[in-house]
């Protein structure tokens, strides 16, 4: 490929609305255009990345016995009707009717799909285990799609299923697709990525890991142990909370205290430690507007994904309206009026004297204590783990938080689908069971944006030779010279034959001006022919990270170039 033929610009200016290098990189080197909110195209040289690592992908799961299927973009409804997850996911998928009035989606995630396909054919233990696999064309209606093709509504992505007649098999299979995983990360280039525990979601399950790049433009935030290897997302984590118990026990006071609504106003005007203060948050369920309240400490936040998870409903925060009898900055569990649910964090356990609101404006108690005022109540973990914590792991103060975006992920579905579905098999006693799913998903855009997002300087990406869009960038400087034209020219076909993917820039461009394009390309190699090389009888033979720079015989190019292709590609290779 010609530069001079290369369809998209490349220019200097970062785009006023990139808020990532990625995204801004990505933009200005001509990879990808905008088309709406959330959508864009490729242009081709992130198309020869996703490429590359759509057949890395590929190779990984064959290697772990995948067979490779395509379901669907547009499905109907009443699959995912007898899913359940028709009425129960939110306005992320999109639904339409068809020109006959039948009730379609775009598919986001193809679990319903998958069942559709093998439901029929595995009847039987005999067909088990199998995992099928496909790299499709998704759609998410994301309410705030960022960061370019970080998090976007259109996307391409490889999902993959497995089903099994018992868990044990599943785990099994679980851990081969777990270092499956690995391997492709470890081969696009960013083999930091981490794994952590999470949560499943609306994908169901009990057990799930994410896979996490580290990056302080990530969405996601990470509790990582300093002392051990606890790694979970901030969803998952588990909140331990030590109550000291600051105050001792006293009898309930209703306390007036003009203009004090929060917790910080509460601390100072009582002069009580916030440990010792009981705040409510409250929200409301998304499908019946049910008002919800939880009480927790208050030094301490709501962890939304495990309240929705208790909860079984998508939930926003509450509008106080007076019909609702709440109190709004002077809210407590002491005669609380309507009927509300009401939730109470572990971190307000066995503390016997608690400030909290009073129901009334203006007025707070002190002494509070939940058993004797309140009465017996369940306890759960709906705080979010913080900086210093409790790792629930080895019980040390020692949990930090980290940034990440989410490369990957996996779930043990257990029979969530298969159930849900009726797809059965007979097992060698003639007894009929539901198969035992896994579900493994990578984004490939998301990726190819995550690894520049890491593999960049301040003049464009770095792409690892296993994914860049060329292997080598020929530079011809000056090409209004004849002899420089003539050998680079020549070289250019040379390297063809050898097979290697070459971008050539032969435009009678400043020197300025061909650098810049081939830093915003990020070839791994760039290869030199000059005037001055020329009366030497050699090329110049740089790598785009600068570790590496030679010069080498004209004779030799090509030979060189092979060479450092099997070396960079070795230095990736797991």
């Amino acid at each position: 490929m010609k530069i001079k033929n290369l369809i998209g610009d490349r220019f200097k200016e970062r785009p006023s609305d990139c808020v990532t290098d990625s995204h801004a990189l990505m933009v200005r080197g001509g990879y990808m255009k905008y088309v709406a909110n959330g959508i864009y195209s490729s242009f081709p040289p992130l198309k020869n990345i996703t490429r590359k690592i759509e057949q890395i992908i590929r190779e990984e799961m064959d290697r772990i016995e995948g067979q490779e299927v395509l379901f669907p973009v547009v499905l109907p409804g009443t699959l995912w009707d007898e899913s359940g997850r028709n009425s129960s996911v939110g306005n992320e998928l999109l639904r339409f009717e068809d020109r006959n009035g039948s009730s379609m989606v775009l598919g986001m995630t193809h679990e319903e799909a998958a069942v559709q396909l093998v439901r029929e054919y595995a009847q039987s233990y005999v067909k088990y285990p199998f995992m099928i696999y496909q790299i499709q064309t998704k759609f998410r209606d994301e309410a705030r799609p960022r960061a370019g093709l970080i998090r976007v509504r259109e996307f391409t992505m490889k999902d993959a299923y497995s089903f099994h007649t018992s868990q044990e098999d599943l785990e099994e299979y679980y851990s081969k697709c777990f270092h499956a995983y690995e391997r492709i990360f470890a081969r696009v280039g960013i083999p930091e990525v981490i794994a952590v525990s999470s949560d499943s979601g609306m994908m169901g399950g009990n057990v799930s890991h994410e896979f996490m790049l580290l990056t302080p433009i990530g969405e996601d935030s990470l509790a990582i142990c300093k002392e051990c290897d606890y790694r979970a997302n901030m969803e998952a984590a588990a909140s331990i909370v030590n109550n000291e118990n600051n105050l001792q026990s006293s009898s309930l006071e209703l306390i007036y205290t003009p203009n004090v609504s929060s917790i910080d106003d509460v601390v100072k005007f009582l002069d009580i430690p916030i440990e010792n203060t009981c705040k409510a948050v409250v929200y409301q369920m998304n499908l019946t507007d049910e008002y919800v309240l939880v009480f927790i400490r208050g030094d301490l936040d709501v962890n939304e994904t495990k309240l929705t998870n208790i909860l079984g409903s998508d939930i926003h925060p509450a509008i106080i309206t007076e019909e609702s009898r709440l109190k709004a900055g002077y809210i407590g569990p002491y005669k609380l009026e309507g009927n509300h649910k009401v939730l109470f964090d572990k971190s307000l356990q066995h503390i016997d004297n608690l400030s909290c609101g009073a129901n009334i404006g203006e007025y707070h108690y002190i002494g509070f204590n939940i058993e004797r005022d309140y009465g017996k109540v369940e306890y759960h973990d709906l705080s979010k783990i913080r900086v210093g914590g409790v790792c629930p792991q080895c019980g040390k103060h020692a949990i930090t938080i980290s940034r990440g975006i989410e490369v990957g992920n996996i779930f043990q579905l257990g029979t969530k689908y298969t159930k849900a579905m009726n797809m059965e098999y007979v097992d060698k006693d003639g007894n009929h069971q539901y198969p035992i799913m896994g579900c493994y998903g990578i984004g490939v855009g998301r990726l190819a944006a995550s690894v520049c997002e890491v593999r960049h300087d301040e003049y464009g990406p770095i792409w690892p030779i296993t994914i860049a869009p060329w292997q080598v960038h020929l530079c011809c400087l000056r090409s209004d010279d004849l002899p420089t034209k003539e050998c680079a020219d020549t070289l250019y076909q040379y390297l063809l034959d050898a097979n290697i993917e070459v971008i050539y820039d032969d435009r009678n461009v400043r020197a300025g001006v061909m650098f810049s394009d081939a830093d915003l390309l990020g070839v791994p190699i760039r290869v030199i022919v000059s005037p001055k090389n020329i009366q030497e009888n050699r090329v110049e033979i740089i790598t785009r990270d600068k570790t590496i720079s030679m010069k080498a015989d004209i004779s030799e190019a090509v030979l060189s170039v092979k060479n450092l292709i099997a070396k960079l590609t070795n230095d990736i290779s797991i």
